[in-house]
């Protein structure tokens, strides 16, 4: 079972919503100068949309995923203006 480093890291939206541990959704992501699919995992269902972070391999074409929350949402768009 080959695992994927190059994806994480990276954030991708998801295609397919996941379902938790009931199985997996499907995520588009970008890497490799490219755009991608893979099956996701995560430990909460997480719906259709949702922009998430691979935190791991799996194997061949599988991730772990978590929600990603920007965090410069949070500081209200900071931007570089004097």
């Amino acid at each position: 079972m080959a695992r994927d480093e190059a994806v994480i890291g990276c954030t991708g939206e998801l295609l397919i919503a996941t379902r938790g541990s009931a199985g997996p959704g499907e995520i588009l992501v970008r890497v490799r100068g490219g755009t991608e699919t893979f099956l996701a995992w995560s430990e909460e269902p997480l719906p259709r949309g949702t922009i998430v972070l691979v935190i791991e391999s799996r194997g061949t074409r599988q991730v772990g995923v978590i929600e990603w929350a920007d965090p410069l949402d949070a500081l209200g768009g900071v931007t570089d203006a004097p």
